[in-house]
């Protein structure tokens, strides 16, 4: 696997700090709640910030707050990012939303065919409520993930596995099988797309349910938080700045990681090396700069 060397990797990180400062500002001016988890979580009780290999920053709003912050973030930040989502551009396979930076590119080598526009990001994602109902909870689990996985094989062929060998091989023959009847078919992206978000958000117009959950992930059942595990949020050092995280992360934390305080071998450090990296007007502005929380950088005067 390749590796970043360390100053390409220090200005990607500084650049995703600036990102993420620009996205706290709008929370705050429209009193919108949003969290660090997942690998982001890791880093912030490890190391006081990013994992020292990690490239990126995982944030997660609850559904409605995601919702408005994609509007806030259209209207006011557009000079300086792209919001792009599956609604925004058919051609985005995930059902996630990255907050890109303009003039920047990145692109993962499992997206380096993609036709849509990839640029340096934050991955938002959005919790929905998860049925109380056990086998409601598993239905809804099960049709979220499949249409969200069906999307990504309508538009990627042959995805990353998390198997070798013989068995990667046979995967990926069932996978390219998959992509040519969606092909084949003319099954839209766009539908595909609607049809996750729908079993994703069937519960939230009814009474309060327990827990949250994002069902697109590796495992549709993998990031469960109840509302009494993620509120009221707290404020961790990240950094040079702050970020919110759930009240009590560590069981989270535990399930998927176990033991995350030890660092893991040197061979399971995994980050998202890109086919593509460009940082565009921000490839000389001086790190510091970039990390200032209180420091607003306007690309039309770099």
């Amino acid at each position: 696997m390749s590796e970043y060397d360390e100053i390409t990797l220090k200005r990607l990180q500084s650049i995703e700090l600036m990102i993420v400062n620009d996205l706290k500002r709008l929370c705050k001016k429209h009193d919108l709640q949003y969290f660090g988890f997942a690998g982001t979580g890791i880093g912030v009780l490890r190391h006081k910030g990013f994992i020292p290999w990690d490239d990126d920053i995982d944030i997660g709003f609850l559904r409605p707050d995601y919702e408005k912050f994609i509007q806030y973030a259209k209207e006011e930040l557009n000079d300086k990012y792209i919001v792009m989502n599956a609604e925004t551009d058919p051609d985005y396979p995930l059902m996630t939303t990255r907050l890109m930076l303009r003039g920047t590119r990145f692109r993962e080598e499992a997206l380096k065919d993609l036709k849509c526009e990839l640029g340096v990001f934050l991955d938002l994602y959005a919790f929905d409520q998860a049925s109380d109902d056990e086998k409601e909870f598993r239905k809804q689990c099960r049709e979220a993930w499949w249409y969200s996985h069906l999307m990504i094989l309508r538009s990627i062929p042959f995805p990353v596995l998390p198997v070798k060998g013989i068995k990667a091989k046979l995967a990926h023959a069932a996978t390219a099988a998959v992509y040519g009847g969606l092909t084949l078919f003319h099954v839209s992206k766009t539908k595909l797309a609607q049809k996750a978000k729908e079993a994703a958000t069937r519960f939230n117009n009814g009474p309060k349910t327990k827990n949250v959950n994002f069902f697109f992930d590796t495992l549709p059942d993998m990031c469960v938080y109840g509302y009494d595990e993620l509120f009221p949020l707290v404020e961790l050092p990240f950094e040079n700045t702050t970020l919110s995280f759930p009240k009590e992360q560590d069981r989270y934390l535990r399930s998927f990681y176990g033991d995350y305080m030890q660092l893991p071998p040197a061979e399971n450090r995994k980050n998202h090396y890109p086919h593509e990296l460009d940082f565009g007007p921000y490839k000389d502005v001086p790190l510091e700069e970039l990390r200032d929380p209180d420091k607003y950088i306007d690309p039309a005067k770099l």
